[in-house]
């Protein structure tokens, strides 16, 4: 390329260079902003974590070609300098734009080369100069999705440029240029579509240009072959040859490229492009007269819009409209100036055919004239043709600028129109700064278009500024009423405004306007993929209320039917079915997700939560691995495997499980759950300054946070530090008066730390007032009682509790000690009783039996209440791993009770001691 720009002197390409950085500075300001967001923001293509070989299997968005609701746009070269720009700046929009601009500066380099091929040395300057400031670019090379006509530009000109090499001395063929042509050619291909057209121009240029004929000539020839008076001459022989093996080439590609769609045509709406589906003669007259639009635009490009679609421009419906003059206009300027072209020698006629080839050729796959496209108009689409425009301007200028009369006037209107464009394209990209700006300056233009009402009021709804969202959302109803998008769009407001019953009113209006079953036909070819979404929005909201479940659930059901492959519709369906408590259909559900799509992190998360679910802790583990090789930074997988490990009490495991939370706490660095549950892994390692470490810091994020504050409290207990428990539980019972297992750990070290038996009677007694039914709680009042020498009391006290739990033996067992220590003694001899606080330490004792229980919070209270909180997604994906409220006692659960009532056997015994004066 370098070698074949060796004629452009460094002067010429500084002021190209100086003119485009002069013109798009303020590109770099910009954000992303419409296409962008699907192409750069939401594209998993872009991340290093993606196979590079997805690149050539999904789509120019990201979505596999495969699937239905593919745009069958192949541009996976582009993709790679996007996945480029994400390496080295991720998601900064800077040097995406950069990178746009400097692709600018090397297509106007590259189209000065090709100009000088067909007009003098100034007049190619001043081509290329109209080419690099042309408004009509900014959507080209300010939004980041243009990158795609830049790249394949700048390869569709370096094809040609090869292509002008292949003609030897004496006319012989040289095949290397015309093997890198073919190269080139595919590699303008996989940048975008419209580089296959360049063959077309180097075969015009073959036949026209580098053998000199004219369209007569051509026709004087064949008729003379015909009539047997002449033979084919060995320079037609070769140009035959050569077009040949260019024709065979292109052909090679079209097949490879049906293959890669999959012979399958994109799925667009009657919204897209209401031509396309309209009945004769409208479509054909339609079609025809956007060819003098796009012309206009090029010739005066003061009113651009970002998005044409929809009622943009108003259908032609009748030979009578007064429109048709324009396009018969039009056909009979470019007919005229293709007779000329065609008709006549010298190089006058030869400029003017390349540049109608410019024009024309490139422009065809989004003439709508093979095959519908998505769009009424796209100005994006015209950045090639305008090279052929901005030839034809030059050499009418060169013409002009000949005459001495009107020289002076030409240099001037020429300055002009330099000046004038270039400001126009400043300004315009400031348009492009962010999606309000840019969907604000296209209304100005059209108010007719439903989808910019309905994109301002998603640039409004991102701000959260649901309100005036709602405004624009209702507009677009108003302009368009058959529109299901913009009806879903005022019911999601509707409900983000908590509004339930105007948003199901929306949603059933949208889901009204859904095309009724026609036997034998899919509904895939008629219905837009996003527009069955109503189905599961509509399914979502009612979902709410627990009465209309199953009627959500025929909602579900009926997208599938619609749409088999609707893989949305099954994971959604999925998590009604877990809250429905029907796990095994839901694991139903997530499998045939997972048939369509087995590299969705999601849903094999979600498929670990239902087996969660159905109590298979091994196969959740399975599936939380599997999420976490798709997308390692999988914050709910992280954090949900990680509890799943602790709770499995396999020790095993908990190395992985700390590994896997510290993770966690990095992606989510102020969520208080992850350090909790390091501080009870710290706990169950015996780690007790890391547990409290751990513990402090949760509480620092989350002040209130219940299960933190007692097994911080408890920590301190058990390891001797009673005095440093009590404030922390204070805190506990601040927030949660009626915190029972807070309220007896405080009792036990007020008994017996602080010999604050007034205190901790407080305690007991609150706690019966919480729960009369306490055994534990009435059972230390017992002791209390026993402690402050009120045998009478006691006994009634233990009468009671024995009542309330009448298979507890030992209670038996201290009533009849007490009642034997009354009828000893009697009441005056109360005062013998031992008083060297033993009874309140094995009320400590005691206490702890129901206190180690309470450590159990973090697989209990912990992960049925503030995990449970913490793992609200937008997928039912948060349940945690034991979010039932009664859950089946695991092995480990059921040896931990056996050790306690060893333990407690232990403590009775002491109590029985007490009891006795011994």
């Amino acid at each position: 390329l370098l070698e074949k720009m060796a004629d452009i002197s460094l002067k010429e390409a500084a002021l190209i260079v100086g003119v485009v950085a002069a013109c798009y500075w303020n590109s770099l300001f910009c954000g992303f902003v419409f296409d962008d967001v699907s192409a750069i923001l939401d594209n998993k293509d872009l991340h290093p974590s993606t196979p590079l070989r997805n690149l050539f299997q999904n789509d120019f968005w990201g979505t596999p070609m495969s699937e239905e609701r593919s745009h069958k746009s192949y541009r996976p070269l582009t993709v790679l300098t996007f996945r480029l720009n994400y390496l080295f700046s991720e998601l900064n929009a800077v040097s995406y734009h950069f990178l746009n601009l400097v692709f600018h500066v090397v297509v106007c380099i590259v189209f000065l080369k090709v100009c000088k091929l067909f007009l003098d040395n100034r007049s190619s300057v001043i081509a290329s100069l109209l080419f690099a400031v042309h408004p009509i670019h900014t959507e080209a090379v300010t939004g980041v999705v243009g990158r795609a006509e830049l790249l394949s530009s700048i390869f569709f000109l370096a094809a040609f440029l090869s292509y002008t090499k292949s003609k030897g001395p004496d006319n012989t063929i040289v095949w290397t240029p015309i093997a890198v042509t073919v190269f080139l050619v595919a590699v303008a291909t996989l940048c975008k579509e419209q580089g296959i057209t360049v063959v077309g121009i180097c075969c015009v240029y073959e036949v026209f240009i580098a053998q000199g004929y004219t369209l007569p000539a051509l026709l004087d020839t064949a008729v003379q072959i015909l009539r047997g008076k002449g033979s084919i001459p060995f320079s037609m022989l070769q140009t035959l040859l050569k077009l040949i093996v260019l024709m065979f080439s292109t052909l090679l590609l079209v097949v490879v490229r049906v293959q890669v769609i999959q012979s399958q045509l994109p799925v667009f709406t009657r919204f897209d492009n209401p031509a396309a589906v309209s009945p004769s003669p409208a479509r054909q007259l339609t079609f025809n007269y956007l060819l003098p639009v796009n012309a206009w635009l090029l010739l005066n490009p003061s009113e651009l819009c970002c998005d044409w679609t929809m009622g943009t421009i108003p259908l032609v419906e009748s030979l009578l409209d007064v429109r048709n003059i324009a396009t018969l206009t039009f056909f009979c300027f470019l007919g005229s100036l293709m007779v000329f072209s065609l008709r006549y020698p010298g190089d006058s006629s030869k400029t003017v055919l390349m540049a109608l080839c410019l024009i024309v050729l490139p422009f065809i796959p989004a003439s709508n004239l093979f095959f519908p496209v998505g769009f009424v108009v796209a100005e994006r689409v015209l950045y090639v043709p305008s090279m052929g425009f901005c030839i034809l301007v030059a050499h009418g200028w060169k013409k002009l600028s000949n005459k001495s009369v009107l020289r002076k006037i030409s240099w001037v209107c020429l300055a002009a129109v330099l000046f004038t464009h270039a400001l126009k394209t400043l300004h315009r990209n400031w348009d492009w700064e962010s999606e309000y700006t840019l969907f604000m300056s296209a209304l100005k233009v059209n108010k007719n278009n439903a989808k910019l009402w309905n994109n301002v009021g998603h640039a409004l709804e991102n701000e959260k500024n649901f309100e005036r969202a709602l405004q624009f959302f209702i507009q677009a109803t108003q302009v368009q009423p058959d529109d299901i998008g913009a009806h879903m769009n005022v019911g999601r407001t509707y409900k983000n405004l908590n509004k339930t019953k105007e948003a199901e009113e929306s949603y059933m209006i949208a889901k009204s306007l859904m095309p009724q079953i026609i036997p034998g036909k899919k509904y895939a070819a008629r219905v837009a993929p996003n527009h069955l979404n109503v189905y599961i929005n509509l399914a979502n909201l009612i979902r709410a209320n627990e009465s209309r479940l199953e009627e959500a659930d025929q909602l579900y059901r009926q997208a599938i039917s619609m749409r088999p492959d609707f893989k949305q519709a099954y994971i959604s369906r999925g998590e009604l079915l877990l809250k429905m408590n029907k796990p095994l259909k839901a694991k139903e559900a997530y499998l045939r997700a997972l048939e369509l799509d087995r590299t969705n992190a999601d849903l094999w998360y979600n498929l670990a939560i239902v087996y969660i679910e159905l109590k298979d802790p091994t196969e959740a583990l399975k599936n939380f691995n599997r999420a976490l090789e798709l997308n390692p930074t999988h914050k709910l997988a992280l954090f949900n495997s990680a509890l799943l490990m602790q709770e499995s009490g396999d020790a095993r495991l908990r190395p992985e499980a700390k590994q896997r939370l510290l993770h966690y706490v990095k992606e989510e660095p102020q969520d208080s759950n992850g350090y909790f549950n390091l501080g009870m892994l710290a706990m169950d390692d015996k780690k007790d300054m890391e547990a409290e470490a751990w513990m402090k810091k949760a509480i620092r994020l989350q002040p209130n946070f219940r299960s933190a504050l007692f097994n911080l409290a408890l920590l301190y207990s058990q390891t001797g530090k009673e005095l440093m428990a009590l404030p922390v539980l204070e805190d506990l019972l601040r927030y949660y008066p009626d915190h029972t297992k807070g309220l007896i750990l405080k009792g036990d070290i007020l008994m017996n730390q602080k010999k604050d038996i007034v205190g901790a009677k407080m305690c007991f007694e609150k706690i019966l007032e919480l729960d009369p039914n306490n055994v534990q709680g009435k059972h230390n009042l017992c002791v209390v009682y026993f402690e402050e020498k009120d045998l009478v009391k006691a006994e009634k006290c233990l009468v009671e509790t024995l009542a309330l739990a009448p298979h507890e033996e030992y209670i038996q067992r201290h009533l009849n000690i007490v009642r034997s220590k009354i009828a000893s003694l009697g009441a005056v001899e109360q005062s013998s009783l031992p008083s060297d606080g033993t009874a309140a330490t094995e009320a400590k004792k005691n206490s702890f039996q129901n206190l180690k229980e309470a450590k159990s919070e973090k697989t209990t209270t912990q992960s049925t209440a503030d995990n449970k909180e913490h793992s609200k997604h937008k997928k039912p994906t948060e349940k945690s791993s034991v979010d039932k409220e009664t859950p089946k006692k695991s092995t480990k659960e059921i040896k931990d009770i056996e050790k306690k009532r060893v333990a407690a056997l232990k403590r009775l015994e002491e109590i029985e001691r007490i009891l006795n004066g011994e």
